[in-house]
């Protein structure tokens, strides 16, 4: 099982999981899980190969759909899925295979397709921290910054960072070896025909006008809408907006 932390408490309305991205932890969305707490019950696991739950050599789509579908099950059996990046396309995959379970359904910044720009390039910035160098997080930070321009990335994977055992809460291994299944989307058939909402960065082009016709024929209820000034980490760039966001779609 995943490990999971929840907020809130059980209620008429079901439960809210919320499912992070490459590189990231349910202790990333700790802010908004808190904030939409206040009318349910809402959960955040850590994906495989990431934060405390299990480490695996595979890491694909269906294994991380089927994790999923033991925490809403674990809680009461149907929930509304927020998932973003990686876990929007592990969220998808669940919608696909197991779409009791869903009730309704937003993707954050992703679409059901493979993607060409590699993500390994930060794997291999990690494995260069020298860690019996890093007694705080700014040490790890600093030496990310050598090979990481971008400060709200360095800030991000050091988030991941067990700084008294000095190391990784990331299988740096097995992600880069699993890579290609990352960037990919499975062959899935089927359709959710639940309400789904695809939101976006509107300053992203992870989900492009070309996506929709792919995006409809496994989502016939898709809505789309961009989160003006944000990019693909919009959840973290306009956590505000973002909420908005899931509290129009989501009745309470």
């Amino acid at each position: 099982m995943l490990n999971t932390l929840t907020v809130g408490q059980p209620g008429p309305t079901p439960p809210l999981l919320i499912v992070h991205g490459l590189y990231g932890s349910g202790r990333n969305w700790g802010v908004i899980a808190k904030r939409m707490s206040d009318e349910r019950l809402v959960l955040t696991p850590d994906m495989r190969n990431h934060g405390d739950s299990f480490r695996a050599d595979v890491h694909d789509y269906p294994a991380m759909a089927a994790d999923l579908a033991k925490v809403i099950e674990a809680h009461g059996g149907t929930a509304d899925v927020v998932g973003h990046s990686m876990g929007g396309k592990a969220s998808m995959v669940l919608a696909l295979s197991r779409p009791e379970l869903v009730n309704r359904l937003i993707i954050a910044d992703i679409a059901p397709v493979s993607y060409t720009h590699s993500q390994i390039q930060f794997i291999e910035a990690m494995r260069k921290v020298d860690l019996t160098r890093v007694t705080k997080r700014s040490d790890a930070v600093a030496q990310l910054a050598e090979h990481v321009d971008d400060t709200t990335l360095q800030a991000f994977f050091t988030q991941s960072l067990d700084i008294k055992n000095q190391s990784w809460k990331l299988n740096l291994d097995a992600l880069a070896d699993q890579m290609p299944n990352i960037l990919g989307f499975p062959d899935v058939t089927g359709t959710y025909d639940g309400p789904t909402l695809f939101l976006s960065g509107a300053e992203s082009d992870y989900v492009t006008r070309d996506y929709r016709p792919k995006i409809r024929g496994h989502f016939p209820q898709a809505r789309f809408a961009k989160i003006p000034g944000a990019g693909h980490w919009l959840h973290a760039e306009k956590p505000r907006e973002f909420e908005a966001s899931l509290r129009a779609f989501l009745p309470v």
